[in-house]
């Protein structure tokens, strides 16, 4: 998957390849005032965070390369240009504070390794530009791990990267192969990874002798959750994030399923990003580490619904999405 195109406008979404990014490509289905229009009580939209910001860990912060050390600045690049990507990274109800999950994580990785977070919201190509010249020291923006990428960057993971079967609540259906969806309508976008998985599965079911999965299209995002609450079509198969963000701000919907994004026989992982043989690494998964160690991690996660893409620990350099064709 390539980087998210979620916003909360009401705008159709956008179907991307496989071997780009792996960031939720697709718009919650909101309303289009803005932030403060259809959140729950339990989404914080506003301005005013209260993050998450542990102490600085001596023994953390001595891992940081002198170079980067000797600034007090930990730079961030995040690549949600324009309103951005819910619960991910976006903008607050004053339509100019970055908020949401990238820069949670950003904020408590910084406090634990002494230094100043300098988060900067810029386009996802600018992104990796500015990882290559220096100008951010570390790039937190639903970044999965590729085999390719590895050969330009180190990774410390810190979250899965996961797509999510959602269905209205209380549908007592669990997914967890292509056996639950054999027969079922299940929306998809056509383009996408998830496309992939599921026309995949449906092949799967036909082979075990059961009926294919009946996959439906929809133009927008809206279009399919408004069929989904209708009963049309009895799921939906999204990126993970993007999904958990729906059903946050819709207590009608719920989860019954997830699948690793990078398809069977690997999980897909996000990872903070540096640039490679920097020396920062070490200190990135070791702050990732302590902040699971000490439950700050689990809460940054709760805050965005995003619990259910949780890491036991942060590995460096993990196997990663292969090279396209490999």
């Amino acid at each position: 998957m390539r980087t998210t195109n979620l916003v909360f406008a009401l705008v159709a979404a956008t179907a991307l390849s496989l071997t780009a990014c792996a960031a939720p490509e697709e718009k919650p289905a909101t309303a289009a005032a803005g932030p403060s229009a259809a959140a729950g009580p339990a989404l914080n939209l506003g301005p005013d965070q209260n993050r998450i910001i542990p102490a600085k860990d001596d023994a953390l912060a001595a891992l940081v390369p002198a170079d980067i050390r000797a600034t007090g600045k930990l730079t961030i690049g995040v690549g949600a240009a324009g309103s951005g990507f819910p619960p991910l990274s976006f903008t607050a109800t004053d339509n100019k504070t970055l908020i949401g999950n990238e820069p949670d994580i950003g904020y408590a990785v910084a406090g634990l390794l002494g230094l100043t977070p300098a988060v900067d919201n810029t386009s996802w190509e600018n992104l990796f530009i500015g990882l290559d010249s220096g100008k951010y020291n570390v790039g937190i923006s639903n970044i999965t791990v590729t085999e390719e990428r590895k050969e330009k960057y180190d990774f410390a993971t810190y979250r899965q990267d996961n797509l999510a079967f959602v269905t209205k609540k209380g549908s007592g259906w669990k997914v967890t192969g292509p056996a639950d969806v054999a027969g079922k309508k299940v929306a998809v976008s056509s383009g996408t990874n998830q496309e992939k998985i599921l026309v995949e599965w449906s092949k799967q079911a036909e082979k075990q002798g059961l009926e294919p999965v009946d996959i439906k299209y929809y133009q927008t995002n809206q279009a399919t959750y408004l069929a989904l609450g209708a009963g049309q079509i009895d799921a939906y198969l999204g990126p993970n994030p993007s999904v958990a963000y729906q059903v946050a701000i819709d207590g009608k919907l719920e989860i019954v399923g997830t699948y690793s994004g990078a398809g069977a026989g690997l999980q897909g992982k996000i990872a903070l990003t540096t640039k490679k043989d920097n020396g920062l690494v070490k200190a990135l998964g070791a702050a990732v580490d302590k902040l699971i160690a000490t439950g700050d991690y689990q809460k940054i996660l709760q805050r965005w619904n995003l619990t259910n893409e949780a890491v036991a620990s942060s590995e460096i350099n993990p196997r990663g999405l292969p090279k396209e064709g490999k």
